[in-house]
């Protein structure tokens, strides 16, 4: 695609237009755009811009280079004996123009040397460099910059990335008062009343409905700033977002303000009967307990609970067909947990790390049960 474009003149012969046009062909997820700068910089160096020059003056010394780099001894051996420098070069420049296949030299394609805007030891007043050296000392390195090195998927969690995992989980609906000029209907309204029809419309919105229920204390204390994170990403990506604490696992109660969560409990109970069954429900947690917290009344290290977590969790998934749990310690370390397994076999299977692949299968499960 990337060569028919080039072929088609489809852009204008600078590094920026080739930068955008490459990135736009080769990168379909977000995640991947600062790893597609990474790649791009290895290749092409940097931009050497030198203007006022005429770019059809071929210098010796990137012929020389191409020499150096592409012919073999006893090609070098050969050209040598054709006589004097200025002979060497003319006969380069003249095996240069020839080539068919091979793009060293060439004055369009990606190649080493020639006037081509892309490759190395060429010359072209507004040329990439794929690798080799500068020769102008003039580099924008404009995608070396990575501006875009927070969406990597492969680090760590950041507020940025999770909003970009999280924006899988999307249904635009339009909603409210009507607050948005809707140009077309304005355009088409005048045109056929002849004179300012104005139309508003609502706003477009993210209608997806989440039900997030975060765990708190104890061994979560460590993951505290990732939650946060999590929690602001949440937030603003989704209009339509209720919250509740629980610890360790839920029971017939759960809380909005940690320092009240003994005196200011909702009945879970309400919280189902509240909230319709159309709500995506995200679990965030380690599972890490006493497996009789899950499995028996009165398990609970806080308080007794007259029903067992099992039946409450059974009644959420039941209830939310669209649940998930993300849990923030290392999957490879569930199964030396038994709370853990007991957890992720009431979800169903759904437990995710709390990574930024975790998070994304975890929105890809939430959009197949919408």
């Amino acid at each position: 695609m990337l060569l028919e474009a080039l072929d088609k003149d489809a852009i204008g012969q600078t590094p920026e237009e080739f930068y955008y046009l490459s990135r736009a062909v080769y990168v379909k997820d977000e995640g991947l755009l600062d790893r597609f700068d990474q790649v791009f910089n290895k290749v092409f160096k940097g931009i050497i811009t030198d203007y006022g020059l005429n770019p059809q003056e071929i210098p010796a010394d990137w012929l020389k280079a191409i020499a150096e780099k592409f012919l073999t001894e006893e090609e070098m051996e050969k050209i040598k004996s054709l006589g004097s420098w200025e002979e060497i070069m003319e006969t380069l420049k003249q095996r240069l123009e020839e080539q068919q296949k091979r793009h060293e030299g060439g004055n369009k394609w990606i190649g080493t040397g020639g006037t081509s805007p892309f490759g190395n030891n060429g010359y072209n007043p507004e040329g990439v460099r794929i690798g080799g050296e500068g020769g102008k000392k003039r580099a924008l390195k404009v995608w070396e910059k990575r501006e875009f090195s927070n969406l990597d998927n492969t680090k760590e969690l950041g507020t940025r990335n999770i909003k970009i995992a999280l924006r899988r989980l999307r249904k635009f609906a339009r909603t409210g008062s009507a607050e948005e000029l809707d140009i077309g209907a304005t355009i088409d309204g005048t045109a056929r009343q002849g004179w300012l029809d104005i139309h508003m419309r609502p706003e477009r919105r993210n209608a997806i409905k989440v039900l997030l229920f975060l765990d708190v204390g104890g061994s979560m204390d460590p993951f505290i700033k990732l939650c946060e994170e999590l929690f602001s990403a949440a937030t603003s990506e989704f209009k339509n977002l209720e919250f509740f604490y629980f610890h360790n696992c839920l029971y017939e109660g759960v809380w909005k303000d940690n320092r009240r969560r003994f005196s200011e409990r909702t009945p879970t109970m309400e919280v189902m009967h509240k909230f319709p069954h159309d709500y995506k429900v995200i679990f965030i947690g380690d599972a890490a307990m006493s497996p009789y917290e899950i499995s028996h009344p009165g398990g609970s290290v806080e308080h007794f609970n007259e029903e067992s977590g099992t039946v409450w969790m059974q009644r959420i998934v039941n209830t939310y067909p669209a649940t998930v749990w993300l849990n923030p310690t290392p999957e490879a370390h569930w199964n030396y947990s038994q709370s853990t397994k007991i957890m992720k076999e009431l979800v169903k299977d759904r437990m995710y790390p709390l990574t930024l692949d975790g998070l994304d299968d975890a929105m890809r499960e939430l959009v197949k049960k919408a």
